[in-house]
């Protein structure tokens, strides 16, 4: 027998216009064998297909982590270059942070600040009605010490005393004053000095 023989033999009444699925028991071996390899080789396919569809989209990720690492590494690199000069500003930032620690007055010598502004007042000429601290408030990283001043004298005498406060070493602020017409021809000045504290307790 020929192979043309044979493979009529294996199609001998398959008719593939009246193809029923139900019926595919009674098909002819060589139809069947013709479905098997088209359902292997369309599974074949698809288990392919996923698998490279799975290994393309850890590719893109690793690629994606690659970019991001690429970033850090020229980031570190940079900072690394850059490490004496990051040290250097950051002993300038240490040293002025403690110039500004040394002009704020602490607990003990508040009480010295007090003579030190009574002091710039009399030597101007003025007359020291009250110089009283006021309760402390609090902020983020400082304490704030009100002082409220009460002094009266001539307008120069007064532009002396303010001109001598903001001299003093210790960090002093003025704020909210008032001067009003007083007696003999004397005004009188009321004004909010503040000084601050590092808060330690932070």
């Amino acid at each position: 027998m020929s192979i043309a023989d044979g493979f009529k033999n294996a199609f001998r009444g398959f008719d593939p216009n009246n193809l029923d699925v139900n019926s595919a028991g009674t098909w002819p071996v060589g139809v069947k064998a013709i479905v098997y390899v088209l359902v292997f080789a369309a599974l074949l396919g698809a288990g392919i297909y996923f698998l490279i569809m799975d290994k393309h989209t850890a590719v893109e990720r690793e690629i994606s982590k690659e970019r991001d690492l690429k970033q850090e590494f020229e980031s570190k690199a940079f900072q690394v270059a850059n490490l004496d000069a990051l040290r250097q500003q950051m002993r300038d930032v240490e040293g002025r942070f403690a110039e500004l620690l040394r002009q704020l007055p602490t607990d003990k010598e508040v009480p010295g600040l007090l003579e030190d502004i009574t002091a710039i007042g009399k030597n101007a000429g003025l007359a020291i009605d009250s110089i009283a601290l006021q309760a402390e408030r609090k902020d983020k990283f400082y304490v704030e010490l009100p002082i409220n001043i009460q002094v009266r004298g001539t307008y120069h005498q007064m532009g002396e005393f303010v001109s001598g406060v903001a001299a003093i070493k210790r960090i002093v602020t003025l704020h909210d004053y008032a001067i009003r017409p007083g007696d003999n021809n004397m005004l009188s000045m009321t004004i909010s000095a503040k000084t601050y504290r590092y808060d330690d307790t932070k």
